[in-house]
């Protein structure tokens, strides 16, 4: 496991476990006892129904990150744990939102949607339903440029990852 550089506050852990009740849990439960934020986290069944995979992203500032693996690892439903650099991961989130459009910011809002490349799920006279799947960071900027025309509601999926194929 590498250990967080001053800048590197949040590591991206990928553990595949095994596919029953209370695993996630008991796995989320020892980052808690440990004091570890989980910033974000997804799971969901592998290609392989016997198995899931959990990423989680922590914030490890000022904290090591080698104890709480040492205890994942003894977890008997753990098969596998990964922490994924940054630099060689590809990291994906989605964000699905209902912004406000009023007929007179709709044309720009839509202009907007298009050079983002956000896809339409839903609308009416007064809101737009959007998704956006980016890097996390790209979401963050796509949210602060949604702002100005009044974001209704906000979900995003925390982020999945998968290590590059470099």
């Amino acid at each position: 496991m590498n250990s967080a550089t001053p800048t590197q506050r949040w590591h991206t852990i990928v553990t595949t476990v095994e596919n029953k009740p209370g695993v996630l849990a008991r796995v989320a439960g020892l980052f808690s006892r440990r004091g570890y934020n989980i910033h974000s986290l997804a799971v969901a069944p592998t290609d392989d129904e016997r198995f899931s995979r959990i990423t989680f992203t922590v914030d490890v500032e000022g904290s090591p990150l080698d104890q709480v693996v040492k205890q994942l690892n003894k977890l008997i439903n753990v098969v596998e744990i990964r922490e994924l650099d940054p630099l060689d991961a590809v990291e994906r989130e989605l964000m699905l939102v209902t912004v406000c459009a009023d007929a007179g910011h709709r044309h720009d809002l839509l202009e907007l949607i298009d050079d983002w490349r956000a896809f339409v799920l839903s609308e009416n006279d007064s809101e737009i339903m959007l998704s956006l799947s980016a890097r996390p960071a790209r979401l963050d900027e796509f949210e602060a440029s949604l702002r100005p025309f009044g974001i209704a509601k906000l979900q995003r999926t925390g982020r999945v990852a998968l290590p590059s194929l470099d």
